[in-house]
């Protein structure tokens, strides 16, 4: 399997558009995925109440009550200690706000999210649809570090979904080791084969992914995260499993054309299309662009213009 091209829309305007090609238009017949954003008011507020609440819950003794409000808020110095931990930082970092825009930084804008279904019968999953890695892992049942399921964090995006097993009549055992380092952290398992199905009906056959047991390396941000797993969408000779889900629709011919493009919403849902694009969502003509190696999407830059610096 080979990619040719990296597109990139000629007049987007207040939203944009990345296309995976092999070079021919698709037509009605696409297949698409709606993908869905959290608001960066939603992520802020949600991320600062669980925090607290957290930091709270692990810091017995060191809490103080506020002179101007009466509530309890962290002792200064171990609020900036536990803080530049969480983000895995040293501590001696004095700056306690800065800490908390870091982590934010990192997934209020990031965090573009849809389904995907493994098993059969099938059992559905949120993820980050990812093109910077390969691998496709989603937490086992069991697993430790996956979220929090309490009686007030059922439906939520604290109490992740996880995969069993025993549920599926398609699962195929492999066993062999997983782990996985992204700049957010890290997670690890083992790999196992069943049905994934993309959109609406692309059942990829016998596809490799990896059951995370541990997800403690991701953090505070996998607990806040709108997610359950991640996706990748970039090409077979970074993933570790040696396939990416996408590949093996097009090796058993399941898509239209080997391409797939994100239509991203201004704080609102956005699309990802499978086996080709919609022109619908853009104006003027795609200039395609070629890449440098098949690994990630990845072009030669010729310059940038901003202003007048150059």
């Amino acid at each position: 399997m080979m990619f040719r091209g990296l597109a990139i829309a000629a007049a987007l305007g207040a939203s944009s558009l990345a296309v995976a090609s092999a070079g021919t238009d698709a037509d009605q017949n696409i297949l698409r995925i709606p993908l869905h954003k959290r608001s960066n008011h939603e992520m802020v507020a949600q991320y600062l109440k669980k925090e607290r609440d957290f930091l709270l819950s692990k810091l017995d003794g060191a809490v103080e009550t506020s002179e101007s409000t009466g509530l309890p808020v962290v002792a200064g110095a171990v609020q900036r200690r536990t803080a530049a931990a969480l983000r895995g930082g040293d501590g001696d970092d004095d700056d306690g706000g800065k800490d908390e825009n870091v982590i934010i930084k990192d997934y209020a804008n990031a965090q573009y999210y849809g389904t995907v279904h493994i098993g059969e019968p099938e059992q559905e999953f949120t993820v980050i649809w990812d093109t910077g890695s390969s691998d496709l892992w989603i937490p086992r049942k069991g697993c430790q570090n996956c979220g929090y399921c309490l009686p007030f964090t059922e439906n939520t995006s604290v109490c992740k979904d996880k995969y069993d097993s025993t549920q599926s009549t398609d699962f195929e055992e492999d066993g062999s080791d997983f782990a996985i380092q992204y700049g957010s952290g890290s997670v690890t398992g083992f790999f196992s084969k069943d049905t994934v199905t993309l959109a609406q009906d692309i059942a990829v056959k016998s596809q490799k992914f990896a059951e995370v047991n541990d997800a403690l390396g991701m953090g505070i941000g996998y607990v806040m995260g709108k997610f359950d797993g991640i996706l990748g969408l970039a090409f077979d000779s970074i993933a570790i499993g040696g396939s990416t889900v996408f590949g093996s629709a097009i090796e058993q011919g399941l898509v239209k054309d080997p391409m797939f493009a994100f239509f991203l919403g201004d704080e609102g849902d956005g699309e990802l299309t499978l086996g080709g694009y919609d022109k619908s969502k853009f104006s003027g003509e795609l200039a395609w662009v070629g890449l440098q190696k098949a690994t990630y999407w990845q072009g030669k830059l010729d310059g940038a213009v901003m202003g007048g610096f150059s």
